[in-house]
């Protein structure tokens, strides 16, 4: 089963949201905070969230799924593993050994990729993956977010000329 009302249940019953006073990425302060670090590792929330993801692509034009470290990367391995599509890891920086790639797996100039994150506050780091797709050839065809927390990100990424995707807005989790 894959519904945006399952996964609200899943994320209910896993405890994914928290109420108290929290410190976010963004340097916000908030009242609550979307634990997707314990969520991601549930395999049916997993599982659930990357059904969905993989419907919402199957008539599209895609070549392969990319998440920002650390916690688009499960999502994204799912989404691959259900897609069928080749996996793209985005670091946050190059490492300064090895490769030093920014971005991992092969990206072919002119790809087609969508774009997956576990929450969106502002979108800050999901634009920085995109924008490190992009000046690597890729195109970015569509972005996906679990949650968003509707502070900010949607209209970031409309004046980026990308439309942000959530599986759920946070007023649907409080409902």
């Amino acid at each position: 089963m894959s519904s945006k009302d399952y996964l609200i249940d899943l994320l209910k019953e896993n405890e994914v949201f928290l109420e108290g006073d929290f410190t976010l990425s963004s340097g916000k302060k908030s009242n609550y905070y979307i634990n997707m670090k314990k969520a991601i590792t549930e395999p049916e929330i997993l599982s659930t969230i990357s059904k969905l993801i993989t419907e919402k692509i199957a008539d599209d034009d895609v070549d392969k799924v990319a998440g920002p470290a650390l916690g688009a990367v499960p999502i994204a391995t799912a989404v691959s593993l259900e897609s069928k599509l080749p996996l793209l890891m985005i670091r946050k920086e190059k490492k300064g050994y090895g490769t030093s790639k920014l971005i991992e797996g092969e990206l072919n100039e002119n790809d087609k990729v969508i774009v997956v994150e576990d929450v969106a506050t502002t979108g800050g780091s999901l634009l920085k993956a995109i924008k490190a797709i992009q000046d690597n050839g890729g195109e970015v065809v569509r972005a996906f977010v679990v949650v968003d927390r509707q502070e900010g990100a949607s209209e970031e990424f409309e004046k980026a000329g990308i439309k942000l995707e959530p599986l759920i807005c946070v007023n649907e989790f409080f409902d």
